[in-house]
């Protein structure tokens, strides 16, 4: 493989000097490094490592093997084409076999030896990069999903090529941008790209409905629920079963509703009101907001563990002021849309008019 530094691997190992060693040993690549679930996954989520190594045996019980699981069953969550090389104790055939089963690439027992473990990482990016590329090759014959996105600022160009790297899991995506900026454009390119994309793209805003009918919007009504409730209505995280559901304005989400729409994130299941059966929901959610809601959850107006289970990925779309070139982008294409819409032949702006 080249020389230069441009693959990460996670190592995910809580004996520093173990650590190490696979550190010093694999320096050709772009090592980080993580002793704990807690600190893999914020690896995970800011890098998307090709591949990972991790030890079964975490914190904050090394002797067991719960934390290890609880670790590959949320990599392969957030990012499935992972390559993830599981490393067991001695005779512990029967978790390594476990491990397998439930996603892993490869395992190796401890002590293992380092040029036996070099060879599976390289044969493993190999495979990513196969994988990559046939990707690349299916997304070729495709409509471009972000096409609507009229860019060629480097910032917003990089938001789209993380949009495809995220569409492909099932991973809570937030979308934070000013009002304009097409955040609900690159919600409906994560719908595309993904696996999803088949199925229904439900979007409310949340902003937009008054507190009194929001819950019954989101989460449905049996008949005879209140007044007015002639029969019993889905609501729109049912209709996006399968689908993805967008969650516009979510800063802006009444805290009463925070916690019942915390539950479902937890549970995958809703209660309609009036009703007293939970309904499974397999749904894609997108959330986007033009609020800052780390002051929000200083001000105590919306919860700070709700905000985690958005902001499993995070996408950042820059302000138009801050994308050079963008505006005159645009504005060329508003013409010409303004003149194939109203039948006016070829319209251009001079230049004086920018």
């Amino acid at each position: 493989m080249s020389s230069e530094k441009l693959n990460h691997l996670l190592i995910v190992e809580d004996d520093p000097s173990l650590q190490k060693q696979i550190r010093w040993a694999f320096d050709q690549y772009e090592t980080l490094t993580a002793d704990d679930r807690e600190s893999a996954l914020v690896q995970v989520q800011r890098f998307m490592p090709p591949v990972v190594t991790m030890d079964l045996g975490l914190p904050p019980d090394a002797d067991s093997v719960s934390e290890g699981f609880k670790l590959l069953e949320q990599i392969l969550s957030i990012a499935p084409e992972t390559k993830v090389i599981v490393l067991t104790g001695q005779n512990d055939r029967a978790n390594a076999l476990r491990a397998i089963g439930l996603g892993a690439y490869d395992f190796f027992a401890k002590p293992f030896e380092i040029d036996l473990l070099g060879l599976t990482i390289e044969r493993a990016y190999r495979l990513y990069e196969l994988q990559q590329e046939n990707n690349r090759l299916q997304l070729m014959q495709q409509p471009d999903v972000l096409s609507g996105l009229i860019s060629r600022d480097p910032e917003v160009l990089k938001v789209c090529r993380t949009v495809e790297k995220v569409a492909i899991s099932d991973a809570t995506v937030l979308v934070l941008g000013e009002s304009g900026t097409g955040k609900e454009l690159i919600a409906r390119g994560v719908h595309a790209a993904s696996a999803r994309r088949g199925e229904r793209f439900v979007a409310i805003n949340c902003a937009a409905i008054p507190e009194n009918l929001l819950e019954s919007e989101l989460f449905g009504y049996e008949k005879g629920a209140f007044t007015g409730a002639a029969k019993t209505t889905p609501g729109k995280i049912e209709t996006a079963n399968r689908g993805t559901l967008m969650l516009d304005e979510i800063g802006d989400l009444p805290h009463s509703l925070q916690a019942k729409l915390l539950r479902f994130l937890q549970e995958r299941v809703v209660e309609r009101i009036g009703g007293r059966q939970e309904i499974p929901v397999d749904v894609r959610i997108v959330c986007a907001t033009h609020q800052d809601l780390k002051a929000l959850i200083k001000e105590g107006r919306f919860r700070e563990d709700l905000y985690y289970r958005l902001a499993e990925i995070i996408v950042l779309i820059p302000p138009l002021r801050a994308r050079q070139g963008d505006a005159a982008l645009l504005a060329h294409a508003f013409v010409r849309r303004f003149a194939e819409e109203q039948n006016r032949g070829a319209m251009t702006l001079r230049e004086d008019a920018l």
